[in-house]
């Protein structure tokens, strides 16, 4: 449940982020600073690391992510694609190519992302986009290195 709560954290970072164009660190610093909850330091939930190890990374790599994303989205560039829908493949891609979670396990929980808080048809094409990602890294053996 941590990881998928981190992937969602990721993905409420990445929307705000792509819809402001924010620097990295003010969107980081506000989105827990928006989930203060008292003035209580004990109350406040910690920052997840892999939250933030995730969104970062999709930033420093964001443009070989991007073309990636193209290159399976058939008829789709990525500024014209929904603004959740990029971003859930945006994660997901640099989560297959960066990190020894199954691309299954990747996928399911993009695909639940999708239907969450995007659509039924965004789900099916977020599926149809990773499980092509999916199979280049496994004929290709691509890999992005996380610095």
């Amino acid at each position: 449940m941590a990881r998928h709560r981190a992937r969602q954290q990721a993905l409420q970072m990445m929307f705000q982020w792509d819809v402001r164009r924010t620097p990295p660190e003010e969107i980081v610093g506000g989105y827990y600073g928006s989930l203060l909850i008292s003035d209580d330091e004990e109350a406040t939930p910690p920052r997840d690391e892999f939250a933030e190890e995730l969104f970062r990374g999709v930033l420093a790599d964001l443009a070989g992510i991007d073309e990636r994303i193209t290159r399976h989205a058939a008829h789709w560039k990525i500024g014209r694609m929904p603004v959740v829908d990029r971003n859930i493949l945006r994660i997901a891609v640099y989560e297959i190519l960066t990190t020894d979670t199954p691309a299954a396990v990747i996928i399911d929980e993009a695909l639940e992302l999708a239907k969450r808080f995007s659509s039924d048809d965004s789900a099916q094409f977020v599926n149809g986009v990773l499980d092509a990602v999916r199979r280049e890294k496994v004929t290709s053996g691509i890999e992005l290195k996380p610095d």
